[in-house]
């Protein structure tokens, strides 16, 4: 099978937003694949013209021999009300492979809108997202992630967020548990009431 990975670009209203993170992304999985190395400001330029007005995903496409496909989607966040408990202790997604069958598998055996990976009874991440747990002592992410989620990065240095081992019990003592991705900021409130996971 062609090893392929993607990067999903925010551009909103022609602002590309944390274009360092998605190139430090893309030089580890070059460096770890033994890849050509790929320059987004240069690949980019110019061609998010067209895109001054609005929300759009841009979706790119590569491989060790460089970019294969750039695409632009006009993106709207989706509405969470269903998230289960989905235990995968053979899970592996620490780089952003195109190929993502086991996480599709799982999301369709769960039933819901999205679900909630734990591994070797750890909790990682949601489907297509990171996790961050809102609490009155404040906002953690789990040290147990699969992927290493670009806003996740963003907010750590920014010390909004803070990581932490977080276990299944654990997700009670919390209020909210909110989904962020490079599309999905903080302030887009795309979250749940902990209560509401379903095991």
């Amino acid at each position: 099978m062609k090893l392929q990975f993607s990067e999903a670009i925010k551009i909103k209203d022609g602002i590309i937003y944390n274009l360092p993170y998605h190139q430090a992304r893309i030089d580890r999985t070059l460096t770890k694949f033994e890849g050509l190395k790929i320059d987004l400001v240069s690949t980019l330029a110019g061609i998010t013209d067209d895109f001054n007005n609005g929300l759009f995903k841009c979706r790119l496409i590569y491989g060790k021999a460089g970019v294969e496909n750039i695409e632009f989607i006009p993106y709207s966040l989706r509405r969470i009300n269903t998230v289960r408990l989905i235990t995968a202790d053979d899970i592996e997604y620490d780089y952003k492979y195109t190929d993502r069958a086991r996480l599709n598998e799982l999301l369709d055996q769960s039933g819901c809108d999205d679900i909630i990976i734990v591994k070797n009874g750890l909790v990682t991440d949601a489907f297509a997202a990171n996790l961050i747990f809102e609490s009155s002592d404040g906002l953690f992410t789990p040290d147990a992630y699969l992927l290493p989620g670009t806003k996740r990065q963003y907010l750590l240095d920014m010390g909004i967020i803070r990581q932490k081992r977080i276990t299944v019990a654990d997700i009670k003592i919390y209020d909210r548990i909110r989904f962020i991705s490079a599309m999905i900021d903080l302030e887009d409130n795309v979250c749940i009431n902990s209560f509401q996971v379903r095991i």
